[in-house]
């Protein structure tokens, strides 16, 4: 993106490293003690499977362990992940406003649809910003800095309608 005049890189967040921390040790426990136990060896199902379980956590939270935002003078760009990037026009936006991501309205954290009707890309509950656009969805997504995003969209917007 070209005449980058903010850019943020949020990390996934406490919860989502814990509970997958977690899943992965329990799945290369049960891989080890298949090993161990030389159940693996009479029947390699059990060891494709434990193997195959863990890569697929370890790649799933390598693809999601954070969001990038940036901010131009003519666009707002979020990439969450290799295949979700969401790029709106800033001449699109109608408001920009600092909210809360919380469980309650999203059930969760990832891509999801908001019981207000907002697309939202969370990383962790708490701190995010919410844009409404003059065409579709409100767009919700976290941010450490949510304040300071609204104000630099809020101030490209302004510049570019004068």
């Amino acid at each position: 993106m070209r005449d980058v005049v903010f850019s943020e890189w949020v990390p996934a967040g406490s919860l989502a490293k814990a509970i997958v921390a977690f899943v992965s040790l329990v799945v290369l426990g049960v891989l080890s003690i298949t090993v161990i136990t030389g159940v693996a060896f009479q029947n390699p199902f059990w060891i494709s499977v434990s193997a195959s379980v863990l890569a697929f956590l370890l790649l799933l939270f390598w693809n999601y362990r954070g969001m990038q935002i940036q901010v131009s003078k003519e666009r707002l760009s979020v990439d969450y992940g290799l295949f979700n990037h969401k790029t709106i026009q800033l001449s699109d936006i109608v408001s920009c406003e600092p909210t809360e991501a919380s469980f309650r309205k999203y059930g969760g954290v990832g891509i999801r649809l908001g019981l207000d009707g907002s697309w939202a890309y969370t990383t962790s509950f708490g701190d995010a910003v919410k844009i409404k656009r003059m065409k579709g969805r409100p767009f919700v997504f976290s941010a450490s800095a949510p304040e300071e995003v609204c104000n630099i969209v809020n101030q490209m917007r302004a510049r570019k309608s004068t």
